[in-house]
């Protein structure tokens, strides 16, 4: 029922399954989250490591997807993976259907879930794209905490901007509900609500999602089916219904005719074959999320202790899953046009396009350098722009003085000249005043109207179904 626009009228599953699961992308790729996290360690990741192994294991080319693919070979690291080329997909829903990962392996500390979930989103999404992932990883996380659902989707509104369009689906859906009207009538003001976003995006979807979840009132056979009934993107619907509910009832909460027809197995369809050691079953996938999770809060004394036996949340634990002040200062004042560059274990160098990496000849645009420094105090970095013939950049050289946890910062303008290609990959070189080698890195600077998303036009369509008909042969 994915992609279809109207209603639908489901009760169950509506395939003989014969207890092995559909595979899905979806989960495939919280697996290479999971993989990165035990090859790499949890606490050493950030976007620039997702992004290899997507590159790395990721086969499947569909739509942001394949676009997040595309700008990082290019040069466009996260975020601008996400943000750049990907003006139809930057908000859909590819992101906050993989967040369930970063939830199991902090459940119950929110900040630091959807710290992960930001790195994990902008690799092919931007603004409400991430802030979908945001809103369901702090929904699950408390969730393994909290059982009432108006206040978990009360603590996900916290985590992201009260005015982006996910909290205004969101918002809308807990009106409606509250209205007493029927789930369809629901449905039908979300879907006007959204409709300048267009089919696939994440607002509208969120917000059927969480119909599901208040009109099927923790049945669970009946909530999946809401979300389903709604139409458009309908395995991330349900799915993610499905999986809200699981944390909240645990897995005796699901009903036994709900979990035989899929069986305990893991099938993948996303995930290069070669070398990715993914589970095989669920009993295999918990051991190791756990195995993490158990990791991750023995190097960091703020998170809860995973145990067997019955544990207290304090009151004052409780509150601050409302709290903004460390998303808003962590993830909220990110740009989403900012690569980050490691100069060393205690220096990284930030370069923001302001205005966008595109270009044509003889326009300019504005560079904001910005330094993060570690455990550095009182140290000059030299930055040097080295400039292809024709281009000019105001000033073509800087220095940053380093102090111990506080930015700083400068911005310059870059004129370009002609470009060899569709891109121009310009040095900068950074040059630490203790340090007699410079380290340089290459900055990608797209030219105006040279890189194009394809969109899938009838044409494209019509031979699409030829082929299908002629496999019915």
């Amino acid at each position: 029922f994915e992609g279809r626009r109207e209603t639908q009228n489901v009760s169950f599953y509506v395939q003989n399954l014969a207890g092995e699961p559909e595979p899905n992308d979806d989960l495939d790729l919280q697996l290479i989250w999971l993989l990165a996290v035990e090859e790499q360690g949890l606490w050493q990741l950030n976007e620039r490591m997702l992004a290899e192994y997507w590159m790395n294991y990721i086969v499947a080319p569909w739509n942001e997807y394949g676009i997040g693919k595309t700008n990082i070979a290019n040069g466009l690291m996260p975020p601008l993976s996400g943000a750049c080329n990907n003006e139809r997909w930057k908000f859909s829903n590819g992101a906050w259907i993989r967040s369930e990962i970063w939830a199991c392996l902090f459940p119950g500390s929110l900040d630091e879930a959807v710290h992960f979930a930001w790195m994990d989103a902008c690799v092919d999404h931007c603004g409400e794209g991430i802030y979908a992932e945001l809103f369901t990883t702090a929904l699950e996380s408390a969730a393994f905490v909290i059982s009432d659902l108006r206040e978990l989707i009360a603590i996900g509104l916290s985590k992201i901007p009260a005015e982006c369009r996910v909290a205004r689906a969101v918002k809308l859906a807990l009106a409606e509900f509250d209205r007493g009207g029927d789930w369809r009538d629901a449905r039908e003001a979300i879907v006007k609500d959204s409709a300048d976003l267009g089919w696939f995006q994440a607002p509208a979807n969120l917000g059927f999602t969480v119909l599901g979840l208040l009109y099927g009132r923790g049945d669970f056979g009946n909530t999946i089916c809401i979300a389903t009934n709604c139409g458009d993107d309908t395995d991330c619907t349900a799915a993610t219904a499905g999986a809200i509910l699981g944390i909240m009832l645990g897995r005796s909460g699901i009903p036994t005719n709900w979990i035989e027809p899929i069986g305990e197995t893991i099938k993948t369809k996303a995930i290069d074959p070669f070398n990715a050691c993914v589970p095989g079953t669920l009993d295999a996938l918990t051991g190791r999320v756990i195995r993490q999770a158990q990791l991750a809060a023995l190097t960091n004394g703020t998170l809860p202790r995973l145990s067997d036996a019955p544990f207290a949340v304090s009151a004052e634990y409780l509150a601050k899953l409302y709290d903004d002040e460390i998303v808003r200062t962590r993830i909220w004042n990110r740009s989403s046009f900012e690569m980050r560059f490691e100069i060393n274990c205690n220096l990284t160098l930030g370069v923001e396009y302001l205005n966008g990496p595109e270009l044509a000849p003889g326009e300019s645009f504005q560079l904001r350098l910005r330094m993060y420094p570690g455990s550095t105090d009182n140290r000059i970095a030299h930055v040097k722009v080295q400039l292809p013939a024709g281009w000019s950049a105001t000033p073509g050289a800087v220095s940053l003085i380093c102090h111990y946890l506080r930015e700083s910062e400068v911005v310059l303008t870059l004129t370009a000249g002609e470009f060899d290609g569709p891109f121009q990959y310009v040095p900068l070189e950074v040059s630490l005043q203790d340090r007699f080698y410079p380290v340089t890195f290459r900055l990608p600077v797209q030219q105006r109207g040279a890189v194009t998303a394809g969109i899938r036009e009838p044409f494209c369509w019509d031979m699409a179904n030829r082929t299908a008909s002629a496999r019915l042969v």
